[in-house]
């Protein structure tokens, strides 16, 4: 996953750290802890788990300090570095069929276009990698770290299939990396990328029944829609699933759940929130997702929020405070808003909620989730809108720690076009529930 070892370079230093007191300052350079040069987190989270640490640093001048710290196991140093990994990102070898990244149009910021497949980004951040970038040495020093989880794109376990998708000739050796990482014990979660007439049907029969061998330390496999967007030109044809697919869907995805919770006490694999709303089904009751091991992946978004808004209006009394805001989000998460606004209006029968569908003109009105609208679409579909005293918008449309959304226009851009104060609503149902009846 590296070829040559980066510098790494301290950003900063925690105050009140251990790293403080031994007057280790930023600028300075990690060179080795007992005596073992930092590759990356992975080695520098494993070496500063001992009691005992000899901490060699390299001054800007190029004085070296031999420093011996003695600390609890769980102590940290105090030290941030310029990244998370501390390592060059491992770019993406695949060009799957299905790629979004492949799809986007020309023009945006480079960093829209750059394709992670970092292993070590699956510890800290949760993304899934599809092990196309691991060799055997690569696995065994997570195996010898003991990292879990590990979240795996396997999309199939279907060798020669997997290779066609993934357009890699390597990435038929997925299981022989899950049954090494589980023979290990450790954790894993699966994630399927659903393609109609590819990996559906009779191929996902087999997908799941061969990754339900790992149940124990695999604790969940989730399957979600593939996103097709208006900019496939020279890609590979792909058709969205309709109603009457995406209720085979769900009803496959339910038979495995019942078998897999009889026999082993889990549903273990699950179907994401978007096959429910377009097959114009019932979204699950909440035990159903036991501990929402898939959230991330918009499994169970739906229920919790429905939970949480519900729980946060338990504890409020209402009354006739009077206001308008308004709300933006995607087609998909419309209707679920609206029926989350009508019971806010229960208890806040005065104020004013308009709920606006945004139509994905960017990417395609075939893309419905709210996490890719783009501040033009919402700029020229709100503009002469009622919008009241306050526009909220969802924060999954921002870049994570900033306010820019994926055409690159900025939370301001849209205030100074709309001439309106927009407040980001998180994630939890309590803050949707905040945003509305406060202004």
């Amino acid at each position: 996953m590296h070829s040559q070892r980066k510098k790494q370079i301290i950003k900063s230093i925690v105050e009140g750290s251990i790293a403080e007191e031994m007057e280790i300052e930023p600028g300075d350079e990690l060179v080795s802890i007992n005596g073992k040069e930092v590759i990356d987190i992975f080695d520098f989270e494993f070496l500063c788990a001992n009691e005992d640490l000899t901490v060699v640093v390299r001054k800007p001048d190029g004085e070296e300090w031999e420093l011996d710290i003695e600390k609890d196991p769980s102590e940290e140093l105090g030290l941030v570095f310029e990244d998370g990994i501390m390592d060059d990102y491992s770019s993406c070898r695949n060009k799957c069929i299905f790629c979004f990244i492949d799809q986007n149009p020309p023009g945006m910021r480079d960093t829209i276009y750059f394709k992670d497949d970092d292993t070590r980004l699956s510890f800290l951040s949760g993304s899934y990698v599809t092990l196309t970038n691991m060799t055997d040495a690569d696995i065994d020093r997570l195996i010898s770290y003991n990292l879990s989880p590990i979240n795996v794109s396997v999309h199939t376990t279907n060798p020669e299939l997997r290779c066609k998708m993934l357009h890699n000739r390597f990435a038929g050796t997925v299981m022989d990396h899950m049954t090494k990482l589980y023979q290990a014990g450790i954790d894993m979660n699966g994630q399927i990328v659903l393609c109609k007439g590819w990996n559906d049907g009779a191929e996902l029969d087999r997908t799941i029944n061969d990754l339900s061998m790992y149940i124990g330390h695999m604790k969940s496999l989730s399957v979600v829609p593939v996103g097709i967007t208006k900019f496939r030109n020279r890609l590979t044809p792909l058709e969205p699933f309709n109603k009457e697919d995406s209720i085979a869907v769900v009803q496959q995805i339910e038979k495995y759940q019942k078998k897999f919770k009889a026999a082993f006490g889990t549903r273990f694999v699950y179907a994401s929130d978007e096959w429910y709303l377009k097959a114009e089904l019932p979204i699950p009751e909440a035990e159903d997702y036991e501990e929402y091991p898939q959230i991330g992946n918009g499994v169970g978004m739906v229920r919790l929020l429905n939970y949480e808004v519900d729980e946060c209006l338990e504890e409020l009394a209402g009354d006739d405070r009077e206001h308008m805001v308004s709300l933006a989000t995607g087609t998909l998460a419309y209707p679920i808003l609206c029926d989350q606004v009508k019971k806010i209006n229960k208890k806040y029968p005065k104020v004013k909620v308009n709920v606006y569908e945004i139509i994905n003109n960017f990417f395609g009105d075939t893309i419905t989730v709210a996490g890719l609208l783009t501040g033009q679409d919402i700029i020229a579909q709100l503009t002469g809108r009622e919008l009241g005293e306050k526009l909220l918008l969802p924060c999954v449309l921002l870049k994570t720690g900033e306010d820019v959304l994926l055409d690159d226009m900025t939370v301001g851009d849209i205030e100074k076009s709309l001439q309106i104060k927009v407040s980001i609503v998180k994630s939890e149902g309590s803050s949707l529930v905040e945003e509305i009846i406060n202004v």
